[in-house]
């Protein structure tokens, strides 16, 4: 969706609107406010990890201690965490940092120089 980290963590359960397929991303960039399209998959994918924490007010909650005590966290996942956590999808996912190029070729002709 196109997400800061720290957006992406301070995001609630009241954020998303299934209904219309939009997160409400507060205080983001310049303390600023907006809307972002919300994806089927990512919907689903959210729900599912809701599902498995149900804290009623964090989606990202700080995962410190046993599984069943994630519902009571006070605050939200920590970013080290969370790069740590990407890394491991990453690489499961077997995403690469670097795509290998594609040569092209340009619809336009050479141009020269008349050195003369």
């Amino acid at each position: 969706m196109g997400l800061r980290l720290s957006e992406t963590l301070s995001l609630q359960v009241g954020d998303i609107d299934g209904k219309r397929k939009q997160v409400h991303i507060r205080r983001g960039k310049g303390h600023k406010d907006r809307f972002v399209p919300l994806p089927d998959l990512t919907l689903h994918g959210l729900r599912e990890l809701w599902r498995k924490h149900n804290h009623p007010k964090l989606l990202f909650p700080n995962a410190n201690g046993p599984i069943h005590r994630i519902k009571y966290a006070k605050s939200h996942m920590d970013r080290g965490g969370a790069q740590k956590a990407m890394k491991v999808v990453v690489h499961e996912c077997g995403i690469k940092k670097k795509s290998p190029s594609i040569p092209c070729a340009t619809a336009l002709p050479r141009i020269f120089w008349n050195a003369a």
